[in-house]
């Protein structure tokens, strides 16, 4: 039987929507959040809860879901092998509707910027502006030829640091106070972060990177040295996070840092010793509670970094809103 047009519109709507690929979009809110709460600052009125609400839709569903969709418009080819299923190589959208998409979203997010910029206003407003351009900007060139910085690891993990895991932290602070120095570290502790992470994530596609020429860290140096470089500079954010948590007066997060930091090694101990199948009694955390969120894998390596990725995520972002919090209330104090 035909398909209605009605049917044919939702179905059209839905693969716009995938190509936006909702669950990449919550990553941008912690550090929102955590620059928001260093600031000190907000009040709880409508139009501060507003005004982060529509950050979170400029980084989140608009810049995110940009980013997402034009790596998806500019990467069809290996999209064929590594992920069939997605909106263009399965044949539901065209790559001119995919074009249409990266367009709208692209416009909708630099309007909210300049419209949240104007309303902050002074320096301030000009950081939120400067971050969201710059964070659009290098999602496109990790993207598009000519530069297409995904081609490099050393190129590809630091253009997605700074639009996931700095850009965020300034743009939350700004809202609401002059960029606060310790929210800066924190910035710079995220970028870092989410550096690691990007390797780690790149196991998933090596089969089509190794295809399309990409030099990928696990292309280059296999799994298991990997998981090392990924794991060596996850260690340093956390001990630079305890370090910085000591000077600023903060015991107790110093205490839990630390310890975050002893289970980490722990856990990667695991995968270090069995890059496929190590911590596998975090499979049902993947498969069950949080499979919808960071997705699901056929790539034994891949699957195992995900694994990771919830325990690590978990205690990462724990550390930072405590820690966040803790500025804030300096703030307010002072």
């Amino acid at each position: 039987m035909a398909a209605s047009p009605a049917s044919g519109f939702v179905n059209k709507l839905r693969a716009h929507l995938e190509l936006l690929d909702p669950v990449t979009w919550i990553s941008v809110f912690p550090g929102l959040a955590c620059g928001a709460m260093a600031s000190g600052s907000m009040q709880a009125t409508p139009h501060d809860f507003l005004i982060l609400l529509a950050v979170f839709l400029m980084y989140g569903p608009l810049g995110t879901g940009f980013s997402q969709s034009v790596n998806d418009y500019f990467d069809l080819e290996l999209d064929m092998v590594n992920e069939p299923t997605r909106p263009i190589p399965s044949g539901r959208l065209t790559k001119k509707e995919a074009l249409l998409n990266c367009i709208v979203v692209l416009l909708l997010a630099i309007g909210i910027g300049i419209y949240v910029g104007l309303d902050t206003g002074g320096v301030r407003g000009m950081v939120i502006m400067g971050m969201i351009f710059s964070a659009l900007f290098v999602a496109y060139i990790y993207s598009a030829p000519p530069l297409k910085l995904k081609k490099n690891i050393f190129a590809s993990a630091p253009s997605v640091g700074f639009s996931y895991g700095f850009v965020t932290f300034l743009s939350g602070n700004a809202l609401f106070s002059d960029i606060r120095p310790e929210i800066v570290w924190l910035a710079a502790l995220n970028f870092f972060m989410a550096v690691a992470l990007i390797i780690l994530n790149d196991f998933k596609s090596v089969e089509g990177d190794r295809e399309g020429g990409l030099k990928s860290l696990p292309v280059m140096i296999g799994s298991r040295n990997t998981f090392l470089v990924a794991f060596a500079i996850i260690d340093a954010v956390f001990a630079v996070l305890a370090w910085l948590s000591f000077t600023w007066g903060f015991t107790v997060p110093m205490v839990l840092v630390i310890l975050g930091l002893a289970m980490n090694v722990y856990i990667q101990a695991q995968l270090l010793l069995d890059p496929k199948g190590g911590i596998s009694f975090m499979q049902g955390a993947v498969d069950d509670g949080f499979g919808n969120a960071i997705g699901k894998s056929d790539v034994q390596e891949h699957n195992s970094f995900l694994r990771f990725q919830v325990a690590n995520n978990v205690l990462f972002l724990v550390n930072n809103l405590i820690i966040a919090g803790m500025i804030g209330i300096k703030y307010m104090q002072a």
